[in-house]
């Protein structure tokens, strides 16, 4: 109930913007990837946030890509390949991003799937997975697939093109690994809006459904992720925080990462393997077959599989059976299994689950004290033991389970990207992330030795510390530089990480940039006095945290005296230093805390980017003048001694000085930037393009092979359903057996043909082939066709010539005075309706006598001709009795016109006199009377027993009284 409600509050905080005219310009998506499953969330117009189906109709899809015979397959189809050819179907390569094939991480991969064959990239020496059909990918190609295969599923359900998506990646990616995530939703021709840790989206989609429930204290959170191949610990404070929008003060929550801590190779994937050997040894011992199970890659695959459906029965039940049919050499396995059996085997990795926790809570600085709640997540948290061990290290009563496990990451994400997104306005929700590995910048330096001279040595500077809020700015200022110099990003500090994470990190050195045009600009600006003020380079970590260096530029003060002529560069001095104001108010950082090189860099809020403070002196000057206010006799005394100062100091200075004034100039240099990156090379523009033609030389041949599915299924089912509808008795009245057997030869022939020989038949021939089947049997199809149509299209007619009648008899008894049709018109339609009479009765006597099986001379389309023509008829005299003015009316206006001459002073002097009043009665009483005249012929016509039947059959949409029985397009006709 609580789920629903929840529901229901979170659609209330988006609002679609009202303007939004192109409706499939505001859809967006949310992709929650993880290594074994893979869940898609949609945003659009009337779908505030949902979760998208599959094919299968499932609310998340297995991240598998199989590749067999040509044929590509995504998802619960992709495993059932990889059930029985294991090695073309890739599964958790999720890990395998951003890494060279020493990693640690690798190497673990190939332990775990010996089925997959690694090599090294050339150029890059990252992986590449090697088909057994001649096929090679990389790990950002297979993403780039899944990619697409989830904007598939947005798309089909929201029902519109979507390109804009949130990607959730695992908090412990770094630089490499994030770019990789790029690339790959580049290839698959995504807009990225942003890439959100998964920690962080779940802590966003809790908090969004208890915004209420916050207040200006601080509510701590422990959210305990165990997924598949992984493990993190997040603390999260919630609290209301004010802001500034505009000129108004708005107060909104906000979540704050305040530690992680994670093991990468802790998860249930590790859990399953274990299980999954346990019961190849279980087979073993049973010495069914000399052969051993581990040496088959099918039948371990098999075990895999088994071992992860008894990993979820164990979860709820004590014991369990394993079992699995025709497991190697046609031998069936069947085993009991424990849990203690699970727990035994499994021991040391149960025991590193206090390790995630404790990292986050020594990140954070804090105690479990201070934790106000531990929620689970990931499919992992559902095994006792894990829940057990967690108890004990976080010491509550109880965990909480008030997330949905599996869907919570994917929903909070579609939120953001719904903030994120132009046509979507959605309730504000602050959110301070957490850098996870500090970054520093390392540079040579000259300084002056002993003996007088000149030495170098490497300064290092952190640029972004372990736990800085991300998205951020920092500005650092090269001072001593004189000459083209290099600066080195890698990693620092990594001494918080096991040495197991700190090998899969892979290579700490980021990338080496190089700042050219240094000595060009200091020698630009030599000659005419200004004074450096160094280099400064503007660094920035985005919303995905990745980092980049946007500019660097070389800054220059000079000193000048303001004359008439130095007006000019006054304003733009003025105009320079504003600028800089504003950059350095955006940057984050004031200049008393930016990282330089005589300075370290000081790590506080400063840094964040925020409004400056206001300085005291204002403060002082308010206090002035607090005090002047209070003693007027002492302002006054004051202020007389100020100006005789002033008038002395006035009368020693010349005319010249007083004009002069000095000022200061800034000036900016442009500094080249050239970046190479170290830890990861990104893909070349020829490496890029070659990966896309692949992409979409595979996108082409799915779609390919699914118009001929769709074509080799619509022969098929239109083979087997004429078939069998050529034994239905209106098929059979309508042919004759001869004809029938030349149709089962067709279709034989077809049949054939479809069974033996259409395995490499293309798409056209598909389509020919249904073309010819469909001509040969339309003549009978026609037959069939009218047969079944024909009495409902004969009784329209019928009813039509029955109100055509009645609206005849009705209109030609009208009085003299009260008619309005002449005798050609009523003449017209008495013929009309005696002709179709007759055609009518003819037709069916013919057609009577015609056998079913020879071509029809009664058509529905004949039959359809003549009941238009009648209601053609029909609606002109009905539209004339609506607008004509009856004889007797005429004759009245005509007399009426006479006298109006002779009484038309009278009639000004009762306009005068008659009250409005009496006027506007006159006026409706005679409206009333051409209304009743205009109605008495459809009165007169409703009268008739054979009409009014009718006319209830087929109601008009205004008032039955006042109006004809037959209006507009309400006339019956037959479904042609």
């Amino acid at each position: 109930m609580m789920y629903w409600l929840s529901r229901a509050s979170l659609v209330i905080s988006f609002v679609v913007l009202l303007n939004s005219q192109n409706a499939d310009a505001v859809a967006v998506m949310s992709i929650d990837l993880g290594s074994e499953w893979m869940k898609v969330a949609i945003v659009s117009p009337g779908v505030p946030m949902e979760i998208a189906l599959n094919k299968e109709s499932q609310r998340k899809t297995p991240v598998v890509v199989s590749f067999r015979d040509g044929e590509r397959l995504f998802g619960d189809p992709a495993a059932g390949v990889g059930v029985r050819f294991p090695d073309k179907a890739y599964a958790y390569f999720l890990e395998l991003l951003g890494k060279k094939v020493d990693n640690p991480m690798v190497q673990l991969f190939q332990k775990r799937f010996p089925y997959y064959t690694v090599i090294p990239d050339e150029r890059r020496g990252t992986v590449v997975l090697k088909h057994p059909e001649g096929m090679s990918f990389t790990p950002e190609e297979l993403v780039a697939m899944v990619f697409k295969n989830a904007q598939e599923i947005a798309e089909h359900a929201a029902g519109q093109t979507i390109k804009d998506a949130v990607i959730t990646v695992p908090v412990y990616f770094n630089q490499a690994e994030r770019r990789a995530v790029l690339h790959a939703a580049n290839m698959a021709g995504l807009k990225v809006l942003q890439l959100i840790n998964d920690n962080t989206a779940v802590a966003l989609n809790f908090g969004v459904f208890r915004r209420k429930d916050f207040n200006e204290s601080m509510f701590n959170i422990m959210f305990y992720d165990m997924g598949a191949s992984s493990t993190v610990a997040t603390i999260v404070t919630y609290q209301l925080i004010k802001s500034k929008e505009g000129r108004f003060v708005e107060t909104n929550p906000q979540l704050t990462v305040r530690g992680v801590g994670f093991d990468r190779s802790l998860g249930g994937l590790e859990v399953q393997l274990r299980l999954r050997d346990h019961l190849a040894k279980l087979f073993n011992e049973q010495k069914k077959t000399p052969n051993d199970v581990f040496q088959n890659k099918r039948a371990l695959s098999k075990l895999f599989k088994e071992a992860g459906r008894l990993k979820k029965v164990l979860s709820a039940n004590p014991d369990h059976y394993a079992q699995v049919e025709s497991l190697l050499d046609d031998q069936d396995f069947r085993a009991s299994v424990t849990r203690e059996d699970l727990e035994r085997l499994c021991a040391d990795v149960f025991e590193r689950v206090a390790n995630p926790v404790k990292m986050a809570l020594e990140v954070a600085g804090m105690t479990m004290e201070e934790i106000d709640q531990v929620v689970l997540k990931g499919a992992g948290t559902r095994v006792p033991k894990v829940q057990q061990k967690l108890l004990e290290v976080v010491g509550k009563s109880e965990l909480g389970k008030s997330i949905n496990t599996d869907e919570a990451a994917a929903l909070g994400a579609a939120y953001q990207a719904a903030h994120l997104s132009k046509g979507f306005k959605v309730k504000p929700f602050n959110i301070k992330d957490a850098n996870i590995y500090p970054i520093q910048v390392e540079f040579q330096r000259e300084f002056e030795q002993d003996d007088g001279s000149m030495g170098v040595k490497m300064v290092s500077r952190i640029l972004f510390s372990r736990n800085n809020p991300f998205p951020q700015k920092k500005l650092m200022t090269f001072s001593r530089h004189v000459k083209d110099f290099e600066i080195s990003v890698k990693y620092a500090e990594l001494d918080f990480l096991p040495e197991q994470e700190l090998r899969s990190l892979g290579d700490t050195n980021l990338s080496r940039i190089g700042l050219s045009g240094v000595s060009g600009a200091l020698d630009k600006h030599r000659e005419d006095g200004s004074e450096s003020k160094g280099v400064k380079a503007h660094f920035r970590m985005d919303e995905s945290g990745l980092l980049h260096l946007d500019q660097a530029e070389a800054v220059f003060e000079k000193k000048i005296l303001e004359t008439e002529e130095n007006k000019e560069q006054d304003f733009e001095s003025t105009l320079s230093r504003l600028g800089s104001t504003i950059g350095k108010l955006f940057s984050g950082s004031s200049g008393s805390d930016q990282p330089t090189e005589e300075q370290d860099q000081q790590e506080s809020p400063k840094n964040e980017t925020e409004d400056k403070p206001k300085s005291e002196q204002p403060d002082q000057q308010d206090k002035t003048e607090k005090q002047d206010k209070e003693d007027p006799a002492k302002v006054d005394k004051q202020s007389k001694e100020n100006k005789t100062e002033e008038s002395k100091a006035a009368e020693n200075k010349t005319a010249e000085e007083q004009k002069k004034v000095p000022k200061v100039n800034v000036v900016k240099e442009h500094i080249s930037i050239q970046e190479v990156k170290l830890d990861l090379s990104d893909l070349s523009e020829d490496e890029s393009r070659a990966s896309r033609s692949k992409l979409l030389e595979l996108d082409e041949k799915d779609r390919d092979k699914l118009q001929r599915d769709q074509a080799k299924n619509n022969l098929e089912s239109f083979i087997h359903e004429t078939k069998h509808k050529l034994y239905m008795e209106e098929y059979e009245k309508a042919s004759t057996a001869e004809e029938r057997d030349g149709y089962f030869v067709k279709l034989n022939e077809a049949s054939e043909w479809f069974e033996y020989e259409s395995d490499a038949a293309e798409t056209k021939v598909f389509k020919d082939k249904l073309s010819e089947l469909k001509d040969t049997m339309k003549e009978l199809f026609d037959r069939v066709k009218e047969h079944k149509e024909r009495p409902e299209a004969l009784n329209s007619l019928k009813e039509m010539l029955n109100i055509s009648r009645v609206f005849y008899e009705g209109a030609k008894n009208l009085s003299e005075e009260d008619q309005m049709f002449t005798e050609v018109e009523l003449s017209t339609l008495e013929k009309l309706i005696k002709e179709t009479e007759e055609w009518k009765e003819n037709s069916e006597k013919e057609q009577a006598a015609l056998p079913l099986y020879e071509r029809p001379k009664l058509t529905v389309r004949a039959i359809a001709e003549k009941l238009a023509s009648l209601d053609r008829e029909v609606k002109y005299l009905l539209n004339k009795a609506r607008v004509a003015t009856p004889k007797k009316k005429k004759e009245t206006e005509k007399a009426d016109s006479k006298e109006s001459t002779e009484k038309q002073q009278e009639e000004k002097e009762t306009q005068a006199e008659t009250p409005d009043s009496a006027k506007e009665e006159k006026e409706a009483e005679k409206e009333e009377k051409e209304e009743k005249l205009t109605s008495s012929v459809i009165e007169e016509t409703l009268q008739l027993d054979d009409g009014a039947d009718r006319v209830k059959e087929n109601p008009s949409d205004g008032d039955s009284e006042n109006q004809a029985p037959i209006t507009g397009d309400q006339t019956p006709r037959p479904e042609l």
